[in-house]
């Protein structure tokens, strides 16, 4: 065997051909046959001759290009968004070539949220009439262009399957053939586009179109990128939070075979080599010294205590909602309940760990990088490191996961300051443990609920109290009205059951130097936990069916109520179960969506839980393809019981104690339930799918756990609040 002290190292591609080429020699040899998948380009063309708005082109051989809005992050974005143009251009969907567009927050602003952003469940319900509209637009002008050469009315042309036909004489003009002629005509102001009943792609199934480029390697994300002359930097951030850097060792690492350079910051240090394995040898060799700083001392009972009280009684809070006088109707009432639920912080361990590539030249500065917001990275990076926003350029990839993330731009920034001192191109690479200790956290809450039942079982009154911190007031500031977090809030304050005398408010608490950001689901997922965590205590209480008790006040919302009997029925809510088994259902309204799942649990007597079975039941308007809702269910699904059940962020002397997915664990395949998702079919605006699913199953868990053994979840995650020796 030949010896070296090179790294091996591989693409995913190569590797296929090299497994392949092993298994010649002996083993098993799997063949198999991929359906022809989208091609996605890394970088704008703007090549084709037809180019009718921002969003596609149509070049001569009648090859659609449609200049990606939207990123993809995993949740079909690549397919159901050209569905929606193929739709109404008339052409197949497998043909479209998907482009990631550039940084322009003009022309590719998420409508929903007005800047160039992908997150909070925007891209459909943001995208469903302008997509159709960028599509019918085109097939007008083309429709046009053939009958100005036929010299017929356009009103008796029809654009099918790529081309324009004659109806009455049969002449047919291919896509490709109208191009220069179409480029010349005026984009109408207005189109007419397809009624739902005409729809032939909108609300079909589609296989994903970016599936095969991740089976066979092809696919490409940001830590993919190669250019020429690219070095790597491994990076080292100061383990507590606002601690400094003292010193590295820049002599020992550069003795290091392969390193070339260590680049210093006030609070972390990079070293630079010319592969990862040189770069992170380097690194131990410099041995940075940390000065632990003002948070050395910091837990999270630390964080605990401070907001415990800050959302004490006595301390008024922004007022979300308020009806009648909730005070008072919980003193009077015939039986007043009380909880407080805590939920920690989170991070969001994306398959792909954070990487950026950065290459700063005379001409400006080039980014390669998968981002959930090239408008606000480009701006960023350009006001870091002293350029114009134009000067830099955002070639955005696939993103290995997102979760919100990658709507922060920590990462570029700190990767375009190392790459400012290098010359040629650097691709500055976070080891998991730097990305789990120095995420940007979902935040840590405490809510204080209680209500109050009438003889009957029915609240009079409801009073709820969220603290913690405010990640809108950093992001979205001007989205602050009257001291409100309007995430924070959500689904505490839009609750969906019909509730007399209810007051609603929030308490902003900070806990000191830790960065807190959205996480999948946002408000909605904090929010549905408690509310329908406390709305089945107060069903416990009056003694009766959860199911039911939801029902009853639900009288204001079909939608709401439709997917709870839907979800109840395919669950078989009702019927017996095992001894050591039970049910627990939830339901979640946001995003313009109503879900309600069913979770069925298994608790053994040592007090260990497992999900057997989750019944999913989803109202998410008009659904443009089924299969992508299904799966979006699916992994939110896991995604919410991952958390659930294990994962949390714990703080110890100012560092966060978990490190990678050995103390920070994902649910394993073979701990996964059966999961059934049922949809039901809707002529509403469509919602949105990719948050919900994790909002709605974790309170649907833990009122099974409380069915199965009495005992009240209130804190997350699960762990082992059950378990015995």
């Amino acid at each position: 065997m030949m010896h070296t002290n090179e790294p091996f190292t591989t693409s995913r591609r190569n590797f296929l051909k090299l497994s392949a080429t092993a298994a010649i020699g002996g083993g098993l040899l799997l063949s198999f046959g991929l359906p022809v998948g989208a091609v996605i380009r890394d970088d704008n063309t703007g090549d084709a001759p037809f180019a009718p708005n921002a969003f596609l082109r149509v070049d001569y051989d009648g090859k659609v290009t449609m200049v990606m809005p939207n990123v993809e992050m995993g949740q079909g974005t690549y397919t159901s968004m050209p569905m929606l143009i193929a739709e109404e251009l008339e052409v197949e969907v497998d043909h479209v070539v998907i482009e990631h567009a550039p940084a322009d927050n003009t022309l590719y602003k998420n409508p929903l949220l007005g800047i160039q952003m992908t997150g909070g469940s925007t891209s459909i319900r943001g995208n469903f009439g302008r997509m159709r509209q960028a599509g019918a637009s085109a097939r007008a002008m083309l429709i046009a262009a053939a009958a100005q050469r036929w010299q017929v009315a356009p009103e008796t042309c029809h654009a099918e399957n790529g081309s324009v036909i004659h109806a009455p004489t049969g002449r047919t003009l291919t896509y490709g053939q109208l191009v220069d002629a179409a480029a010349k005509l005026p984009v109408p102001e207005k189109v007419e586009l397809k009624k739902p009943a005409d729809f032939k792609l909108i609300g079909t199934p589609h296989r994903r179109l970016d599936t095969a480029g991740k089976v066979d390697g092809s696919a490409k994300y940001g830590i993919d990128t190669r250019r020429p002359g690219q070095r790597f930097a491994v990076v080292a951030i100061c383990p507590t939070f606002g601690g400094k850097l003292i010193s590295a060792d820049e002599a020992k690492a550069k003795r290091v075979p392969g390193v070339s350079q260590v680049v210093r910051m006030d609070d972390a240090v990079a070293v630079v080599g010319k592969h990862t394995w040189a770069a992170k040898q380097g690194l131990v060799a410099a041995n940075p010294q940390w000065d632990a700083g003002r948070n050395a001392g910091l837990s999270s009972a630390d964080v605990v205590k401070q907001l415990q009280l800050a959302s004490a009684a006595e301390n008024p809070g922004a007022v979300a909602r308020q009806e009648g006088d909730a005070r008072s109707a919980i003193a009077g009432a015939a039986r007043k309940i009380e909880a407080i639920y805590e939920q920690p912080f989170l991070a969001h361990a994306a398959m792909e760990p954070m990487n950026c590539t950065v290459e700063v030249s005379e001409s400006g500065c080039d980014i390669w990088v998968g981002t959930q917001v090239p408008g606000i990275a480009q701006a960023a990076v350009a006001k870091t490191i002293g350029l114009k926003p134009e000067q830099v350029r955002i070639h955005n990839h696939l993103l290995g996961g997102g979760f919100g993330r990658r709507l922060e731009v920590d990462g570029i920034l700190r990767a375009a300051q190392i790459g400012k001192q290098i010359k040629g191109p650097v691709q500055v690479i976070w080891t998991r443990e730097e990305d789990i200790q120095h995420d940007m956290y979902r935040p840590y809450y405490y809510d204080r609920i209680s209500a109050g039942l009438d003889a009957m079982g029915r609240p009079v009154g409801w009073s709820h109290r969220v603290a913690g911190s405010s990640v809108l007031s950093r992001y979205f500031p001007s989205l602050i009205r009257n001291g409100i977090d309007r995430d924070a809030v959500n689904s505490s304050q839009d609750l969906s059951y019909s509730l007399p005398n209810i007051l609603v408010d929030w308490v902003q608490q900070e806990p000191p130097g830790i960065p807190t950001a959205f996480w999948r689901g946002v408000g909605v997922t904090r929010g549905t936990f408690v509310v329908e965590s406390f709305i089945d205590e107060l069903a416990a209480a009056a003694k009766q069916d959860p199911l039911a008790y939801r029902l009853a006040l639900l009288d204001k919302s079909p939608r709401a109520k439709a997917v709870l009997q839907r979800a109840a029925d395919e669950a078989g809510w009702g019927r017996p179960l095992p001894q050591g088994r039970a049910r627990g259902i939830a339901l979640c309204t946001g995003f313009n969506s109503f879900i309600a799942q069913v979770a069925e649990v298994e608790v053994d007597k040592h007090g260990a839980v497992k999900v057997v079975r989750v019944d999913c039941a989803v109202d998410c308007g008009i659904v443009v393809n089924p299969d992508g809702v299904r799966a979006q269910m699916e992994g939110g699904i896991i995604f919410g019981l991952s958390a659930a059940l294990r994962e949390e962020i714990t703080l110890k002397n100012g560092r966060v104690e978990q490190s990678n997915f050995g103390d920070y664990p994902v649910l394993r395949i073979s701990e996964a339930p059966m999961i059934h998702v049922h949809l039901i079919k809707s002529g509403e605006a469509p919602g949105g799918i990719g948050e919900p699913g994790t909002s709605c199953v974790m309170p649907a868990l833990t009122n099974a756990v409380h069915a199965a053994t009495g005992k009240r979840i209130r804190k997350l995650p699960l762990g082992n609040q059950l378990q015995t020796a």
